[in-house]
Order: structure tokens, then sequence, then C-alpha cells
């Protein structure tokens, strides 16, 4: 069942996200080589205070952090750890928070210590671009199979993988809600959800350079990785429709 949102509770998660959005920006701005995922993890977890929010992902049932923090063929659900980070690691930040009853979600793959360049940079650039023009698609009286589809069409485009097990999803009094985001189009657009105003989305796009294929990662729990071990990235943000448009809240 979907939970639509009134505008005071759009707004109040419109709140949440922008505390949000400036935790993850010196989140990325703190990730060096030689601090260990756990450094971050206590970081996130002083930067949620300051805010006066909670931590969100420790609601979920099993899981004590405020981050998950996947390294190269990590994909999702990697927890803190005492890993320590190199040059050249490539690193997702997926953060929540809990603000005022309401939860936002937001991820980024960034490249520990170093510019992009090369192959990283275009695997980088094909999820950045294929979250845009996802949202973009989000839109009152679209289908929400027209966000699906963007993020496979730019992902197979540059011959990369969308892993399709994985989803983004709905969003608010809980951190997961219905209605599943597939990065895939699994039927004909019009069976797909018509967008409402109320709607409130984490859009994901989780992808990885050689496989769509994922495996629970061996003595860690929780830790999803690649089959074939090659990198993987995610790029999430939280996006509210309303009758007046539609606002990325992260």
């Amino acid at each position: 069942m979907i939970h639509y949102k009134t505008e005071e509770e759009i707004k109040i998660m419109s709140e949440g996200g922008k505390k949000l959005k400036q935790i993850l920006k010196r989140l990325i701005k703190f990730v060096k080589p030689g601090i260990t995922t756990l450094a971050i993890e206590n970081e996130a977890q002083r930067l949620i205070k300051e805010e006066k929010a909670e931590v969100s992902f420790d609601k979920v049932e099993g899981y004590q952090f405020a981050t998950c923090l996947p390294v190269n063929e990590q994909i999702v659900h990697t927890p803190p750890s005492e890993r320590v980070l190199k040059k050249g690691d490539l690193l997702t930040i997926d953060i929540g928070l809990y603000y005022q009853g309401f939860h936002t979600d937001c991820a980024k793959t960034m490249v520990v210590g170093e510019e992009e360049k090369g192959e990283i940079k275009r695997f980088l650039d094909t999820g950045r671009e294929a979250l845009k023009k996802a949202i973009e698609k989000i839109k009152v009286g679209g289908y929400l199979g027209e966000v699906s589809k963007a993020i496979e069409t730019i992902i197979k485009k540059n011959s990369y993988f969308v892993i399709k097990k994985l989803t983004g999803h709905g969003i608010g009094k809980d951190l997961h809600e219905d209605p599943f985001v597939f990065g895939f189009l699994d039927r004909p657009l019009e069976k797909t959800l018509k967008i409402k105003p109320g709607l409130v989305l984490a859009v994901e796009v989780i992808y990885s350079m050689g496989t769509e294929e994922m495996v629970f990662e061996k003595d860690n729990d929780w830790s999803i990785v690649t089959k074939d071990g090659s990198l993987s990235a995610c790029f999430e943000k939280t996006v509210a429709v309303t009758k007046n448009g539609v606002f990325i809240l992260t």
C-alpha cells in the first residue's frame, strides 16, 4: 500500500532532506586514503546529532549503523568496518536521516583520493546521468515505468549492467515503503504505477561494470557484492511529487 504524503509532511521531509544533503557533502570532503570506513560512520553519527536529527538506517531491524559504505565490488548494505580506504578505491556513501518522524535517503559513489579519469569517470558519469534522466521522467500523470526505463536505457547504452534484484523505493514514516522503483522496465509502461501528488520516492541507480548478478559477501553480514567481482556504484536521491511540481529533497 502506498502512503501518499500531505503537503505538510513533504515540507518536513524537505527540511530533513536539506540537512541530509549537507551531511553527505561534508562526509565526501572527510574521505581520504588511510581512514577506515568506521571513521566515516563515526563522523556521520556526529553530523546527524549536530543537525538535531536521528539516524535512519538503525531503524531497520538488525542494522545498527548510520551508513552503508560499499567499496569497489561491494554493491549495497555494506556495514562500516576497520577496512582502510586506499587511493583509487571506489566508495559509495549511502546515508539516511530521520527527522520529525520522516526518513530521507541518498547515496553517491566517489573515487577515494584522486580525480575521476578514464573508464572510472565514464562509469560514474553514466550513473549520474541515469539518475538525472530518471528524475526528469517523474511527473504527475506519468508512469513510474518511465523512470525505470530511463535508468535501464542509459546503463545499457554504456554497456554496463543494472543490478535488477536491487531497487529504489517509496519513503516516508518508514525507510522502505511501497512502491518499488525498479532500475529496469519489467512490464508494459501503462501497467506501471500512475504518478500522483503526494508520492515520495528514493530513486536509486544501482549498477556494475561487469554483471547484473549479485551474491552475499562471504563472512560479511548484510553486504552484497557483484558475482564476478567487477566494480559497482550507486546514486540515489529522495524526490517528492506535489501538485506544484517535482522536488528533489536530497
